[in-house]
């Protein structure tokens, strides 16, 4: 799967970006696994830990497995003020979860971001691809009830 993934980008280090996030995005577990990053080096001919600088410089990357469903809570000034502390602690008893772990089940994986940039309609959380705003505990209730299927 990885050499196939790597193939589609030209063999020169400016395509380890795109590589890494092909990879991440097309594994079941959402991260880039070792075995990923020896085939990238390979490929690109760049040192294993130059990949590894790379991949902990940026915070949507991930080396560890994550769950189905990766819940990026913002906790920017602005939204730790409209009350994002409150709807952390309300995802951590929801999910069972402290941030950076996922669920049992592995459904739900819960993060932290520096920002989403909808700074508007703080408190804001995305998970996935999908973003949500304005929330409030009982709306992220609803959220995660939705998404498990009981809404």
């Amino acid at each position: 799967m990885y050499k196939e993934i790597c193939a589609k980008y030209a063999p020169n280090k400016d395509n380890l970006i795109y590589i890494l996030h092909d990879i991440q995005d097309t594994h079941p577990q959402h991260y880039v696994s070792s075995e990923a990053v020896h085939e990238i080096s390979e490929y690109l001919t760049l040192p294993e830990n130059h990949i590894y600088g790379v991949l902990t410089f940026y915070s949507m990357y991930s080396t560890t497995p994550r769950g189905k469903n990766i819940i990026r809570l913002c906790e920017s000034p602005p939204c730790y003020i409209k009350g994002s502390y409150n709807i952390l602690r309300k995802l951590k008893t929801l999910l069972g979860v402290g941030v950076g772990e996922t669920t049992k089940d592995g459904n739900f994986t819960l993060e932290l971001c520096a920002c989403l940039g909808v700074c508007g309609n703080a408190p804001v959380m995305m998970i996935n691809d999908d973003v949500y705003g304005d929330l409030s505990e009982e709306k992220v209730e609803d959220i995660i009830d939705k998404i498990r299927g009981r809404n």
